[in-house]
């Protein structure tokens, strides 16, 4: 029922990204110790972001009828038990800082507080979708300090790929949504300009997320193999962006598995090309 409500197996979008900030940071494979750490953190931030988004958007779920049927808003999980688990998940992400350099512990508050003030920020702007992706590009920074214990500005290619990579994908969620968030009074890109002009939008996010990635290769002095899994990675979603418009949002579904998709096959070509250099 936990691993439910907050969608465990979808902590593949965040990893192989978190993985990839690693492998850039060292220019090598880090050792498998810290990999192991580095994949508790994530996973156990992610459970706490999610879990966070879920308590607070709790009565909003319980009145979309695309989300009713989550655990918690559906009441198939007590709000005590939601409680009891974000708890366990702070606790978790605290026990795999400590064994990570220290920066990561003391930027940590700055994560929590990414994962708390996100869910409001449909409340009051249409930028929430940017929000949401620069949340989850916490990632790659994070592992590029958990391995190197300083940041530069390097891993902020990255997270500026995945702001727009998952701020784009975000945005033909909303769509779904577009008739009950003008209802609520729940702010999107959709609501503020349409579903077409929205997409279009999406589009564009989706440019700059590939351009992006490339300048993070760029910046590393990567080689052939990197940039054949950016192109592929474009490919692919290209192939994604051209699934959905305005008239069919039908197959926003199989984002999901897209993009998962996506971020493995990113990693396998970034890892390829850091083993044989």
């Amino acid at each position: 029922m936990l691993a439910k409500f907050v969608k465990v197996e979808h902590s593949v979008f965040a990893l192989p990204f978190a993985y990839a900030g690693a492998l850039l940071a060292r220019n090598s494979i880090p050792p498998a110790l810290k990999i192991l750490w580095i994949t508790v953190a994530m996973v156990a931030a992610r459970s706490l972001a999610m879990s966070l988004n879920r308590i607070i958007d709790r009565r909003i779920d319980a009145r979309n009828p695309r989300t009713a049927g989550r655990e918690l808003a559906a009441g198939k999980l007590s709000l005590r038990a939601a409680a009891g688990f974000t708890l366990l998940s702070l606790a978790v992400l605290g026990a795999a800082l400590s064994q990570l350099p220290p920066l990561t512990w003391y930027l940590s508050p700055i994560v929590i507080a990414a994962f708390v003030i996100y869910p409001y920020t449909k409340r009051f702007t249409s930028l929430c979708h940017v929000f949401l992706g620069a949340t989850d590009g916490l990632a790659p920074a994070g592992a590029w300090v958990a391995v190197t214990g300083g940041l530069t500005w390097q891993p902020f290619l990255l997270m500026g790929a995945i702001t727009f990579w998952i701020g784009g994908f975000d945005i033909a969620y909303a769509c779904l949504d577009l008739d009950f968030d003008r209802a609520e009074g729940i702010h999107s890109l959709p609501v503020s300009l349409g579903a077409g002009p929205a997409l279009i939008v999406m589009r564009v996010f989706h440019v700059l997320a590939v351009a992006l990635i490339a300048a993070a290769g760029w910046a590393q002095g990567r080689g052939l193999l990197y940039f054949t899994g950016v192109a592929v990675a474009a490919v692919l979603l290209a192939f994604e962006n051209a699934l959905v418009t305005k008239n069919n949002l039908s197959r926003v579904g199989t984002f999901m598995t897209m993009n998962g998709f996506i971020g493995i096959v990113y990693f396998a070509f970034l890892a390829a090309d850091v083993l044989t250099h």
